[in-house]
């Protein structure tokens, strides 16, 4: 698969720009701030149907524009397909295959296939879980372009929810009539059904995805720590306990079978967390508050002292795309909320060396007494 030719109008700082293009690598060299990274963005962009900068469209549209596209005619085994987007600002966005029309933008989503690195990836190692969320779904879309209309859906749902959630909130606080509230929580049970519907389906997707990526992760952490533990790649749910133990065990592959499993265990969340959501007016239970967690053993790494604290490490998961094979992998402390120094492990060696990355601050950095460097 490659890109033979792209073009785009309007988007970032380019006014027009295109370019055609042949198989192998590709270099585009210029100043800084001359929009290197935009030709980059916007490849990407057709891609995923998003950004890796930011997580709106209408950054992307030139200053004083209202919409701009990005075209391009991606090759794949011998044969041609021409897709275009058009972003529009306050408006839904616009697809064409081949110069037809797509019934939905989502449509285009998986003819060109693309792997990113930028140094936004360091937000899957020190960013939210938000940041990991995405980017299992991101990598979900591009293997199985269906399930962007899934996640699509639940977003939906959850919208629709978390506003009912307020509003049901509201009623209960001032004191209506209760039937007022009754109405409401009634509606509530209906918004259960759909979001337990479409969680399930991308829980159990996620799952499947783990499966796929466990090992790729062992190996590559057994090549530049040989000596420690296999490495473990956890999915950290928000349905805790309710969900089938199985089920968190990245070895399990849930099958079509279990979705009515995981929707069972679903509902069974919700109704017992219903309380609180509605007090606090969000939703508790979901895929959107689930995590990746990657523990490199249950030991301290050597040269450094824990008095029985284990410790876990996050890994930068942008280089499973490609098998895990970059140069280099970094790893954090999480043992204490006050330790965040970053480390550098260099895939040349053949043994886990930490090297602390010096403070930007120019007072000496505190460690908590469990996590001291010798």
């Amino acid at each position: 698969m490659y890109v033979r030719t792209f073009a785009l109008r309007d988007f970032r700082s380019w006014e027009t720009a295109s370019a055609d293009l042949t198989p192998g690598p590709t270099v585009f060299v210029g100043p800084n701030g001359h929009g290197k990274t935009n030709l980059i963005e916007a490849l990407g962009y057709l891609s995923g149907l998003s950004s890796h900068r930011v997580s709106s469209d209408s950054p992307l549209l030139r200053a004083g524009t209202s919409r701009a596209f990005v075209g391009a005619v991606v090759v794949n085994g011998g044969r041609e397909l021409g897709i275009d987007i058009e972003i529009n600002e306050g408006k839904v966005n616009r697809a064409r295959i081949n110069q037809s029309p797509a019934r939905r933008p989502r449509e285009v989503v998986g003819i060109l296939r693309t792997v990113l690195f930028a140094p936004e990836d360091l937000s899957l190692v020190r960013g939210d879980p938000s940041d990991r969320r995405r980017f299992l779904d991101e990598l979900l879309t591009t293997r199985f372009p269906r399930l962007g209309g899934v996640r699509a859906d639940y977003d939906k749902v959850l919208r629709q929810r978390s506003a009912l959630l307020k509003t049901a909130g509201g009623v209960l606080r001032r004191g209506a009539r209760s039937s007022d509230g009754a109405s409401a929580l009634a509606t509530l049970e209906v918004w259960d059904r759909h979001l337990a519907a479409h969680g399930s389906e991308l829980l159990a997707a996620r799952i499947a995805l783990l499966h796929d990526l466990a090992p790729h992760v062992v190996e590559s952490y057994r090549s530049i720590a040989p000596e420690s533990r296999p490495a473990v790649l956890r999915y950290r749910s928000s349905l805790g306990e309710v969900l089938p133990a199985e089920f968190a065990d990245p070895a399990r592959v849930p099958e079509r079978d279990d979705l009515e499993l995981i929707e069972a265990a679903f509902l069974r969340r919700l109704s017992e967390t219903s309380s609180k959501e509605i007090e606090r007016g969000v939703c508790l239970v979901g895929p959107h508050r689930d995590d990746l967690e990657l523990i490199l053993g249950d030991q301290p790494a050597k040269g450094y002292a824990s008095h029985g604290e284990s410790w876990s490490f996050a890994l930068s998961l942008r280089s499973v795309r490609l098998l895990c094979s970059g140069p280099t992998v970094r790893i954090r402390c999480s043992c204490s909320t006050m330790c965040s120094p970053s480390w550098t492990v260099g895939a040349e060696r053949r043994s886990l060396r930490l090297r602390r990355r010096p403070s930007r601050s120019s007072s000496p950095r505190r460690y908590p007494r469990t996590c001291r460097p010798n």
